[in-house]
């Protein structure tokens, strides 16, 4: 379905309304017409958007909703991974609107999967936490369950690593280190807030805040930062 020019103009008025941030919404079925419903942005950053369950909620009494919309502030309207990731999630079409441009941009799900090495970081869509998952399900075929995580999780006096572990299927044990070893890390935070795999052979893979996922030799620095090594109950 695409949308109609009374709908594209209004997806563009919230854009410019919003702008520099990313402004976000649904598209609706009222009716039978086609609506476009502005919902709040909570994020805490500019450079993504979290819609704001009320408002998300509000649209989707509505009617029935058919897209899902948000713009690219100064730059061109082509989907991120994490917007790929994202859109395989919702089960939804987007459309994505560059601002100041209007330039529009329209995807549907396709049975997108990101790679687990170079993948870009979107904080709860592409982050640490999703690399350790996708590793669990593509090595050894185990389904990790998903965590809601807030920005800034670890400096709102929250501990989600810790909290969430067993019930993941993990337990903190004390010796060294074994492959598909998960290791909890503190990065600037006063409690755990980085997870990284234990790959064997001295190296770790990983997925770091601004960068891409790599695998990186463990030691020195992610050494001394690390808190806990949690071992899958399947692999005791």
């Amino acid at each position: 379905m695409k949308p109609t020019d009374q709908v594209l103009e209004a997806i563009r008025a919230h854009a410019a309304q919003e702008y520099p941030r990313e402004s976000c919404g649904l598209v609706v079925v009222v009716k039978g017409k086609q609506r476009y419903v502005p919902v709040r942005n909570i994020a805490e950053r500019n450079e993504h958007f979290v819609m704001d369950p009320e408002d998300q909620a509000a649209a989707e009494d509505l009617g029935e909703v058919v897209m899902v919309v948000h713009s690219h502030p100064n730059l061109p309207p082509t989907p991120s991974q994490a917007d790929l990731v994202s859109c395989e999630a919702s089960g939804q079409p987007w459309l994505i609107v560059n601002w100041p441009t209007g330039a529009v941009h329209q995807f549907s799900p396709s049975g997108y999967v990101p790679p687990l090495y170079g993948r870009e970081f979107s904080h709860g869509v592409l982050d640490c936490y999703t690399f350790i998952q996708q590793y669990y399900q593509q090595e050894l075929g185990i389904k990790l369950p998903d965590f809601e995580r807030p920005d800034e999780w670890w400096l709102k006096g929250q501990n989600l690593y810790l909290e969430g572990f067993e019930s993941a299927g993990f337990v903190h044990v004390q010796d060294k280190p074994k492959k598909h070893d998960v290791l909890l890390m503190r990065v600037a935070s006063p409690v755990p807030n980085h997870g990284a795999v234990y790959l064997g052979d001295g190296l770790i893979g990983q997925h770091q805040m601004n960068r891409f996922s790599s695998r990186d030799v463990y030691g020195g620095w992610y050494e001394k930062i690390t808190t806990h090594v949690l071992r899958h109950r399947s692999l005791l």
